[in-house]
């Protein structure tokens, strides 16, 4: 139980207990520079007295849009201490979703990171009335520079953010986080400093981190899921390491050595395939010790083993897998997955490999968590783990997920009807997804309600858990299943174009030359692609059987309009982006 109730207090309730001259670490040419606890904090009631100084008011809507860095803790801090609300924006969204929601919110003070969010934000701003002040982070040529808040502190004396804080209340709105809309203009989700504190304190005990533990932080800040992780670490005095990027994470891990970090499924599935492609790339004893373990690993489970199978086990941990340990720092306690569905494939493979994969499940509207796989409570492959404390879920008679709790949140911003319609008469919230539980104990998972579908026979398809098995083959990169209201489901496949094109060179083909819709065209690549879905449609039902596959040839990007941030599929948008192709199939 935490012994603070608003969400300023965490990086104080650090100092007082486990002042930390690593509170956070960036890489700056080349060094890892630490900024301490104390030095934070100062930073944070400068940038407090500068809002207050600039006419920022209790209640007033600042955003910020940058990649993670120290600078957007200093600023979530400094605006929850002068009660103003943060609303958190993604730096990769549309310039459409940056004028919705800025006018949505209306904010009247923005900070971005960089020339090309200053772009953005001033493409926009003659639309969004309200919007006063614009800063960036990066000295930027005609923008106000971050450091121009600090500097107008001297107008505004430090008991006057003392007592703006003193009045903050835990039942407060701190900040409104707007979801990624799959389906219609993104709603603004909004959470209190008690939700989020609720969620941070059921957390403290499943994580295996503790005030000696150093964390990598990459995947987005502004998502609740990495923001609620940062007060956790906070709060119990670990150092947070931010990587540089996307691509340098390998070299990052492998400096900082973490113990812990988040990932999404989508990136597990990409080391999985990198680690895969160097076994690929032994020969003789090596590569049959690789991939022997790799079948070892593939018959785990957390329960249930013979003492046979612990012996080989432990061999293939001490010749294999400790090389995999070793390419991610050599530290890793655990993973913390999240945001979308692991396959229960790589979380028995990466478990097994000491590599503790730990998933678990919530929304943005959960602060987020509601469930997760931990050390503590318990494990199971295939489910998002135990409730964790003070989160309350039943199941409707529809297979809904409802979840009660401190942790759910207060509403949609100026939204009530959308409010009304995910709660309930008796106050649950209405999550949308279907599961069940394990031995009564642990939630798994099934679908998102939106996403099954009927076909014209009456059939229900469940196509999430449908296209995790297919994403187990190599071939596949992406899949999406089809059908809704036709004869019968398909799916587009976005073929692994770097594992096919390997495949092609084993195979005496010459892909090297072929543009990305040539090699989808190649009659050999199809059949073998259809080959391996003939052998997966084996697993299920006659009706749930995917009948014809037509392969795309670019991979579902954000910026393609295909994925929301967190790399959810936005199924309309690819369905009109691939309408030709769909009638292809379907007319036949």
């Amino acid at each position: 139980m935490l012994t603070i109730d608003r969400l300023f207090d965490v990086p104080r309730h650090q100092l007082k207990n486990y002042p930390n001259p690593n509170m956070f670490v960036t890489k700056t040419n080349g060094i890892w520079v630490p900024l301490s606890t104390s030095d934070f904090l100062d930073a944070a009631m400068k940038a407090s007295r500068g809002l207050i100084s600039m006419g920022v008011k209790v209640g007033d809507r600042v955003a910020v849009a940058s990649a993670n860095r120290f600078e957007w803790n200093v600023l979530d801090i400094a605006v929850q201490q002068v009660g103003a609300i943060l609303v958190p924006l993604y730096p990769n969204i549309s310039e459409a979703d940056y004028r919705f929601i800025l006018n949505d919110a209306g904010v009247e003070l923005c900070v971005v990171s960089n020339q090309e969010l200053v772009d953005k934000i001033s493409s926009v701003r003659k639309d969004v009335p309200s919007l006063q002040h614009l800063f960036s982070f990066d000295q930027v040529p005609n923008c106000a520079h971050w450091s121009e808040i600090e500097a107008a502190k001297g107008q505004t004396e430090i008991e006057v953010v003392e007592q703006r804080m003193a009045d903050v209340k835990s039942s407060d709105l701190v900040t409104i986080i707007y979801t990624s809309g799959t389906t219609g203009n993104p709603k603004g989700v909004m959470l209190s400093h008690s939700n989020i504190i609720a969620t941070v304190s059921s957390c403290i005990e499943p994580i295996p981190a503790d005030k000696d533990s150093k964390v990598l932080s990459f995947l987005p800040v502004c998502h609740i899921y990495e923001r609620m992780l940062h007060y956790l670490y906070m709060y119990i005095g670990c150092s947070i390491h931010f990587a540089e990027s996307m691509d340098t994470i390998g070299d990052n891990i492998k400096e900082v050595k973490p113990d812990v970090f988040s990932a999404v499924p989508r990136l597990i599935e990409k080391v999985f395939d990198k680690i895969m492609a160097k076994g690929e790339e032994l020969s003789g004893i090596k590569r049959a010790l690789f991939f022997w373990a790799v079948d070892i690993a593939e018959q785990y489970d957390v329960v249930g083993k013979s003492l046979f199978y612990k012996m080989k086990l432990a061999i293939a941990r001490k010749l294999i897998f400790t090389k995999w340990q070793e390419a991610l720092g050599g530290n890793v306690k655990a993973i913390a997955s999240g945001s979308a569905a692991l396959q229960p494939r790589l979380a028995r493979i990466f478990l097994a490999a000491d590599i503790p994969i730990l998933e678990g499940y919530g929304l943005t509207e959960t602060s987020p968590v509601v469930s997760v796989n931990n050390f503590v409570t318990g494990i199971r492959i295939g489910s998002v783990g135990p409730l964790v404390d003070n989160v309350q879920v039943k199941i409707a008679a529809d297979g809904e997920i409802l979840v009660k709790g401190p942790n759910v949140m207060m509403g949609y911003y100026k939204n009530q009807e959308a409010t009304d319609e995910v709660f309930d008469a008796d106050g649950w919230f209405c999550t949308g997804d279907i599961g069940t539980f394990q031995e009564e104990k642990f939630l798994k998972i099934t679908d998102r309600k939106k996403e099954i579908f009927k076909t014209s026979g009456g059939k229900y398809i469940v196509p999430q858990a449908m296209e995790n098995r297919l994403k187990q083959s190599r071939f596949i990169e992406q899949a999406m299943v089809i059908g809704e209201g036709e004869k019968f489901p398909a799916v587009f496949v976005v073929p692994n174009f770097a594992f096919v094109k390997e495949w092609a060179h084993r195979h005496q083909l010459n892909f090297d030359s072929l543009s990305n819709e040539e090699i989808v065209s190649n009659q050999t690549l199809v059949e073998r692609i259809n080959k391996e879905i003939n052998q997966i449609n084996l697993e299920y039902g006659s009706w749930e059987q995917l009948k014809k596959v037509k392969l795309l040839p670019n991979e579902f990007t954000i910026d393609g309009g295909e994925l929301t941030p967190t790399l959810k599929f936005k199924r309309k948008k690819i369905l009109e982006k691939y309408q030709e192709q769909y009638h292809e199939i379907y007319s036949s």
